[in-house]
């Protein structure tokens, strides 16, 4: 059997292989816009299956709370039957707003510049791509582990996840047994002069969608006086959002560990937006990451309303996103829209709680052996380890929830700018460096917990 050093090596030479396979995936379109019928992930999932079994990795399953939403699960079986590591991913991607001002086609998986650009390049077929190839590169060197290795890739992450992890939570919790999970939600690098530092994703905020709904009475628009025009309304309410002041919190643990990034003062709720403006001049990328890991965010996203463009409209719906620090629970976030909002006339609102806060602790075999990857994957001994909150949510809580112990980490290359990326934006893209030191993060991660025999 080749050693784990060899293996590495392979990773390096299949680079043509791996970002063949990231862009084949990325020309599958499987865009969630949170409506049914949505997502479409089944091919995507079909595509991986029949890779996988070209690849001799012939335990694999579909399941599928809808036909066409599947979920993809792959085990590399050990000599002992129970699983030790999971590979999670996701296979659904957000909508693209707006082709035109996009520099390639969304869809297209073009290389450029050591980068391939697409929809779903970097959130999260990249992830997905490096957990892939490592499984294939362990098969096609018939390394034989003790203890089996789970990849699943859920559909409708996008949206809540109710396609995908938390309807197998759900249905079928044994397609999820495992003692330890890797997943998107973390590993960013972060270089603060000679020093390297890895945040590895420990927990989330939690995430809510309020739908505030204005109401007035309709009324023809040549005599507006004569109805109450739920625009109005809607304005004073969007005033009211922009003006919010949140809490100012700085007890989540990062905050402990700020002097590995040259901060020598321990922030506080006083002093934390002074330290974030002389952050950002020379990390602008932490600076907005502590921003938002100090404070529940409140942010308006869409507007529905009117019936005619004649007509006093009569009922308008604002949808916010709300990301929420741990302690914040839905009692304190409807108190806070109370306090906001609560005076304007006509206002009522519903939440929808997606994702309550979630963390796995930082001291586990799983740290340890991500620690260990990231420095052979990266040729590094010198990286610092902090752990992070992450400010969006992912399918972590769910596996969470089952006991599992789930890190946010993709095994990143610390020469690939992480702003580069743009997630959910224009130009999303993942760095080709990226990808090959996440399969090799991946593939040594397998071959310590699994125990290589």
């Amino acid at each position: 059997m080749p050693t784990l050093e060899q293996l590495l090596d392979e990773a390096d030479a299949s680079a043509a292989e791996i970002v063949e396979l990231e862009r084949q995936m990325i020309q599958i379109p499987t865009v969630n816009t949170g409506q049914m019928p949505t997502g479409n992930e089944t091919p995507l999932a079909e595509f991986i299956q029949d890779w996988f079994h070209d690849e001799g990795i012939t335990d694999t399953q579909i399941l599928a709370r809808d036909p066409e939403r599947g979920n993809i699960i792959a085990v590399y079986p050990g000599s002992e039957a129970r699983c030790r590591l999971m590979f999670m991913s996701h296979t659904d991607v957000v909508p693209v707003e707006d082709y035109s001002k996009w520099s390639w086609e969304p869809f297209g998986a073009e290389v450029s510049g050591g980068r391939i650009y697409g929809r779903g390049a970097s959130d999260c077929k990249s992830l997905l791509t490096a957990q892939m190839m490592a499984m294939a590169i362990l098969k096609r060197n018939s390394v034989k582990l003790k203890h089996s290795l789970r990849l699943v890739s859920g559909a409708d992450e996008e949206h809540g996840g109710r396609w995908g992890f938390g309807w197998l939570a759900d249905n079928h919790p044994e397609s999820l047994e495992c003692d330890f999970a890797v997943n998107e939600g973390g590993g960013t690098p972060v270089e603060q002069g000679s020093a390297l530092s890895y945040l590895l994703g420990t927990g989330e905020k939690g995430r809510l969608e309020i739908k505030i709904t204005l109401r007035g009475e309709s009324a023809h628009a040549s005599v507006p006086w004569q109805g109450v025009n739920a625009s109005e309304r809607l304005w004073r309410v969007l005033q009211r959002i922009e003006r919010y002041e949140p809490e100012i919190d700085t007890s989540l643990p990062i905050f402990d560990y700020l002097n590995l990034f040259g901060i020598e003062e321990r922030p506080t709720p006083e002093s934390i937006d002074r330290i974030l403006v002389e952050l950002e001049d020379s990390s602008p990328r932490l600076s907005s990451m502590l921003r938002a890991l100090s404070r529940m965010v409140w942010t308006p996203t869409m507007i529905s309303g009117g019936i005619k463009s004649n007509s006093v409209p009569e009922n308008i719906t604002v949808t916010c996103d709300v990301r929420t620090l741990p302690f914040q629970d839905e009692e304190y976030v409807r108190s806070e829209i109370a306090k906001t909002i609560g005076d304007v006339e006509g206002v009522s609102f519903e939440i929808d709680y997606m994702s309550v806060p979630n963390s796995s602790p930082f001291e586990t075999d799983l740290a340890e052996a991500i620690k260990r990857a990231q420095a052979l994957a990266v040729s590094r001994d010198d990286i610092q380890w902090i752990p992070a909150v992450s400010n969006g949510f992912t399918d972590s809580r769910f596996t969470r929830n089952l006991g599992i112990i789930t890190y946010g980490f993709t095994g990143a290359h610390p020469d690939d700018d992480p702003m580069l990326s743009r997630a959910h934006g224009t130009d999303e893209s993942v760095g080709i460096e990226s990808l090959i030191s996440g399969t090799k993060c991946m593939i040594a991660l397998a071959w310590d917990l699994c125990e290589a025999e």
